[in-house]
């Protein structure tokens, strides 16, 4: 097991997650493909996760929240040549994990839990829109893992 930055823990210790939801989302089966007629276990699954940003909001007297914006991404892609492929089909979702402030923080501490920690949460979210997604586009489901980010 990796261990854990002090500024790492600092933020896990000072952040409560409060909220996780779906900003905007796009779902695409190219111009003449259609998933119901064609062979799909020809096509490769390509996955997307980019942290964007994180910022920190006063909430009136409340205190104060850290938003943090995660995109992850799904597509079916046929391989033309080793250099150029072709999308098929694409699902991607932006999400906003919110946090409640209980101490505060060093930029570079939020800065390391959005980019090592946030994705936890949103990762159910995820899973289930895809799922959903695949099976509202007639695409092949993709059975994503409970968990899976690269160790940092």
């Amino acid at each position: 097991m990796a261990k854990v930055s002090e500024k790492l823990q600092q933020a896990i210790d000072g952040l409560v997650i409060q909220d996780v939801y779906l900003k905007s989302s796009k779902a695409h089966c190219a111009e003449g493909f259609d998933p119901k007629s064609t062979e799909l276990d020809s096509l490769l699954v390509q996955q997307m996760h980019v942290v964007h940003r994180s910022e920190l909001v006063q909430i009136n007297d409340d205190g104060q929240l850290v938003r943090i914006y995660v995109r992850m991404g799904t597509r079916w892609v046929s391989q033309i040549d080793s250099e150029e492929s072709d999308i098929k089909a694409h699902i991607e979702a932006d999400f906003i994990a919110e946090y409640q402030l209980t101490a505060e923080l060093e930029q570079d501490a939020i800065d390391e839990f959005a980019l090592k920690n946030a994705s936890f949460h949103v990762w159910p979210y995820w899973r289930e829109f895809l799922s959903s997604q695949c099976e509202r586009l007639r695409l092949p489901r993709v059975v994503l893992p409970t968990v899976q980010f690269s160790k940092q």
